[in-house]
């Protein structure tokens, strides 16, 4: 079994499991130090809205979910976020579960790839906020997400959504 920090979609169990397949064993709240949550990440397929990323700073902190998953889903994670293809990295991480005094190591990902200015759309940010909600983060954090500007998504973008869940649901 590892640990995965989720701090976007995968957030929401309904996203991790139902869109990723991931059967998780447990989930927590967590926060990373030193990382700094920003919604500017262009997709693999270019669509209407950015995505989760965390980029590296000294004094700022991400709350996400920490889940314990089978190994094989870890790799099935860097499958669908397009690891492989480099759209995002996977690095180890030292993630404080809620009420721990002791961090543990967890594997999250990160992406060099930015477009400073982007918005996510509304429907993604609101993945983000569902599942905060879902698992006790802060409500400090929660009010945070909800100050990040949005876009509706576009017709194409839904389209090519469709698309996209489907090649990727697990068989």
């Amino acid at each position: 079994m590892v640990c995965y920090f989720a701090y976007g979609s995968n957030m929401q169990s309904a996203t991790l499991r139902g869109r990723r397949g991931i059967h998780f064993h447990h989930a927590q709240p967590a926060r990373v130090h030193g990382w700094r949550l920003v919604l500017d990440k262009p997709g693999i397929i270019p669509t209407s809205g950015s995505f989760a990323n965390i980029i590296e700073e000294p004094d700022a902190v991400v709350w996400g979910v920490l889940y314990r998953i089978d190994e094989v889903d870890i790799e099935h994670i860097d499958l669908t976020e397009g690891v492989l293809i480099g759209n995002y990295e996977r690095i180890e991480v030292p993630v404080w579960p809620d009420g721990s005094d002791a961090p543990l190591t967890a594997f999250t990902l990160t992406s060099g790839r930015r477009e400073p200015g982007s918005r996510p759309t509304t429907r993604y940010l609101d993945l983000l906020i569902a599942g905060s909600e879902e698992h006790g983060l802060p409500a400090h954090w929660v009010a945070y997400l909800r100050t990040i500007p949005a876009q509706p998504e576009t017709p194409e973008a839904l389209q090519a959504r469709a698309f996209i869940d489907e090649a990727l649901r697990r068989r």
